[in-house]
């Protein structure tokens, strides 16, 4: 009976915590960047500001999803994402992975969907905050790499997309070629989720048994220096790192389920 009561109460908090998210991003739409707009000038300084306070507002919504029981968290090595103009590349199990690093780091910056900006709940953050859509097509590479340039913290799903209920990570090869060309180092973030919740496939309300708890381990930096020493350029170098990052995430989440 008690189990049945606190899931009925995970649906509702559920529902209120997306309510709220859609909510904030009308606020932050409508009041905070037109604000900017007229007080700031300079557009990649308003374009900082805009990246702070969605850093901000999403850690009141982590906050409000963990204080109201939707689910819990734990971040383990924090203290390497306190710096500028890393690329972090993280795993994708649930819809709020993005929610997690944004929350987690200063001067976020992602690369998004490009339905984010047809939602009138995200385009304005997205559009504000200058994050960078997926349909950029070549010019993704070079809209990261001076993203990373001036300073701010990159969040990359090599996957894509959500990963498969099969838990079979796939990656694609742009992060790494964000990585090769731009000569930096990967940050890998694992993220664990259990029991599973908001994964590819799920409907919001379709809360899990029991309380989802999310585990973020951020890793030791990856030097990419190896892989474009070897002869064979930049795509072979992409090639071979995409390779190991798959293999990389595939023995830590094997490790960590053990």
């Amino acid at each position: 009976m008690l189990e049945r009561l606190d899931r009925y109460w995970r649906v509702c908090a559920t529902g209120l915590c997306f309510s709220g998210f859609g909510i904030g991003g009308l606020c932050l739409r409508l009041i905070a960047f037109p604000l900017l707009r007229v007080t700031v000038w300079s557009p990649a300084q308003r374009s900082a500001l805009a990246k702070s306070l969605v850093h901000i507002a999403l850690r009141a919504f982590v906050g409000m999803m963990s204080g109201l029981g939707v689910l819990s968290y734990e971040v383990r090595g924090a203290e390497k994402l306190r710096r500028r103009g890393l690329l972090l590349l993280a795993n994708h199990p649930s819809l709020i992975d993005v929610v997690f690093l944004i929350a987690l780091v200063q001067r976020p910056d992602c690369v998004v969907k490009a339905a984010l900006l047809r939602n009138p709940f995200t385009r304005g953050p997205v559009r504000m905050a200058g994050f960078i859509c997926n349909d950029l097509g070549a010019g993704l590479v070079d809209d990261a790499i001076a993203s990373l340039r001036a300073g701010n913290n990159l969040i990359i799903f090599p996957e894509g997309t959500r990963t498969p209920p099969s838990g079979a990570v796939r990656l694609q090869r742009g992060a790494a070629n964000i990585a090769v060309r731009g000569g930096r180092d990967i940050t890998p973030v694992v993220i664990r989720c259990h029991p599973p919740t908001l994964a590819k496939g799920d409907k919001w309300y379709q809360v899990p048994y029991l309380r989802a708890r999310f585990d973020i381990a951020v890793g030791d930096d990856i030097a990419i220096a190896p892989f474009v020493r070897d002869p064979g350029g930049e795509a072979l170098a992409a090639r071979r790192l995409t390779d190991y990052l798959a293999d990389h995430f595939a023995q830590e989440l094997a490790r960590a389920d053990a």
